[in-house]
């Protein structure tokens, strides 16, 4: 595979202007390109600014902290591709997973550090709460890059960089599929993510927002499944007790959008006909539900973080400048697409 290229662009929002990377073949399975657009809302991160020192990745002992348990698609694959550059960079991986723990997860920073990782991958768990270990990090000159989630603390500070999708644009993407599926009209559940963090609170807001000059389509309920199947396929059941009349559902991740579906086809509803429900992931589950009809639509989030990672990393250690924020590409599956896209999914 050839390298990801970074290409810096400044910007004054998440959503400002952007430049695309040419696409290159994506790590773990994934055909399609893990293709970045670089934003900063502020000055980029160096090596000057910051004092640390130079750090080869080839031999390199490099910690990824997972914050969650693999049984999720977009955990087994966010995983397995940083294991892949990591063998690509001829890094030493050494890896740990919070199992959904705050502070097993602070725990596990610190002994990634303490086992002598000189460079530093995080998955938060939440937005808050890992002030503790980065601040470790800090005192012993380990650069941190963050994925995934956004944490609050100050980056070229606290940590380098945040490499993720921009959360607010997927919930309006999700937003445009559910117009376009419901013909604008229909009774919306929503199941939240987990609380905490700050995918939950932008998916939210950028579908409520997308949705927002529609009028004839309406929220009626909204409750967390905590990105969980099961606990969605729970609130699904609850959601169609109290509202019988729900005719789509915006599933905050696809793991929930799944256990909906198992929960209206036990109520004797047809998703994807009497229910739409549209999601955010690209789990291969819920794009062959598409396939099959009993889906609606998924907005991707990529969580093949590892080429743009250690192209961060590499960079940083060269002593370029590196932006504050990197938006990876999201692609799209819809019914028109599902079938021929379905080896994209993870």
């Amino acid at each position: 595979m050839s390298r990801m290229l970074l290409i810096a662009v400044a910007a004054l929002l998440v959503t400002g202007c952007t430049a695309r990377e040419t696409p290159t073949t994506a790590t773990s399975g994934g055909p399609a390109a893990s293709a970045a657009q670089n934003q900063s809302a502020g000055p980029g991160c160096a090596r000057s600014k910051t004092g640390y020192p130079q750090v080869d990745l080839k031999g390199a002992m490099v910690g990824f902290s997972q914050s969650e348990k693999e049984a999720n698609p977009f955990r087994t694959a966010e995983t397995q591709s940083i294991r892949d550059e990591a063998a690509k960079r001829g890094a030493e991986l050494l890896y740990t997973n919070a199992q959904s723990d705050l502070n097993k997860q602070i725990s596990d920073i610190k002994s990634l550090i303490d086992r002598g990782a000189k460079l530093l991958i995080v998955a938060p768990l939440n937005s808050d709460g890992l002030q503790p270990a980065f601040d470790a990090a800090k005192a012993k000159q380990v650069p941190v890059v963050t994925i995934d989630r956004k944490v609050t603390a100050q980056p070229c500070t606290d940590y380098l960089t945040f490499i993720g999708s921009d959360f607010v644009k997927q919930g309006e993407r999700a937003a445009q599929q559910m117009i376009k599926a419901t013909g604008g009209t229909g009774k919306v559940a929503i199941l939240l993510g987990a609380s905490g963090n700050n995918v939950t609170v932008d998916r939210t807001k950028g579908f409520k927002d997308g949705i927002a000059g529609t009028p004839g389509l309406t929220v009626v309920a909204e409750q967390t499944g905590e990105f969980d199947r099961s606990k969605g396929q729970a609130v699904m059941e609850q959601l169609i007790q109290s509202n019988p009349d729900i005719t789509a559902v915006y599933a905050e991740n696809d793991e929930m959008g799944v256990g909906a579906v198992t929960a209206l086809k036990a109520a004797n509803k047809v998703p994807g006909k009497d229910v739409k429900v549209v999601s955010i992931d690209g789990t291969r589950n819920a794009v062959q539900l598409i396939a099959d009809g009993s889906y609606t639509a998924v907005v991707e989030s990529n969580p093949r973080f590892g080429p743009l990672a250690f192209d961060t990393l590499e960079k940083f250690g060269k002593g370029d400048e590196i932006p504050q924020n990197i938006v990876i590409s999201d692609d799209e599956y819809d019914t028109t697409n599902a079938a021929q896209k379905l080896g994209n999914a993870y």
